[in-house]
């Protein structure tokens, strides 16, 4: 039965990436594995240029089981290179990192392929057991009337809510303190903080229960 491996927030850790990605290939043997990535590939870590240019590569090299969500720290960059006035909030948020790694001063000389694989980002995706998002959702909504901006900015009251949504909730966004992915019944974070000296996290799971099987982390 085919594992489906999904790697929390990478913020340009493009070294723990790699090392992952061939970790979770090895796991899988002989079987083809399915990756999901739960988004914010950008900011604050060394190497954002070169994680885009990885996962744009996964995905071109076989799209039906490489799916990437878009992050909160992808639609910032989005709004800066749309307005200027967003940059400030962007840079303060990571973004000049992203920049120097571009090798560019402005989000506007960003490669023009890069900004519309940020724009063609899902904002979540279901398989019938779990719910992949980046941050989390509204808990007083449906899954499928989910809003945009608490897909890619939610933490509370999601976090400390308790309910069961149908799906297991796998989400991003808030790093663990102690760069473990967090595991509730109805929800797991799977940031560990790779960018703050953290591992990077995958989460395997096949389609027999809704459970993890277990994880594999890259420091």
């Amino acid at each position: 039965m085919r594992k489906t491996y999904v790697i929390g927030d990478i913020h340009g850790c493009l070294r723990q990436l790699r090392g992952l990605v061939d970790r979770c290939r090895l796991d899988c043997g002989e079987d083809r594995p399915k990756f999901i990535f739960i988004g914010d590939y950008i900011d604050r870590g060394p190497d954002s240029h070169g994680v885009v240019e990885f996962l744009m590569g996964a995905q071109k090299s076989d799209s039906e089981t490489v799916i990437c969500l878009r992050g909160n720290h992808e639609a910032l960059a989005l709004l800066s290179t749309y307005d200027t006035a967003n940059v400030p909030v962007w840079l303060h948020n990571g973004g000049e990192a992203t920049l120097l790694s571009y090798r560019v001063g402005t989000p506007a000389e960003m490669p023009h392929d890069h900004i519309c694989w940020f724009q063609s980002l899902p904002i979540h995706y279901d398989d019938g057991l779990r719910f992949f998002v980046h941050a989390g959702i509204d808990p007083n909504k449906p899954l499928n009337q989910q809003a945009e901006n608490d897909c890619l900015w939610m933490r509370e009251p999601f976090l400390s809510d308790r309910q069961n949504y149908s799906r297991l909730v796998v989400h991003g966004h808030t790093p663990t303190l102690n760069q473990m992915p967090e595991q509730r019944t109805n929800r797991l974070n799977v940031d560990t903080g790779a960018y703050l000296g953290g591992p990077l996290t995958a989460a395997i799971f096949d389609d027999r229960s809704p459970k993890p099987l277990g994880f594999l982390q890259e420091y």
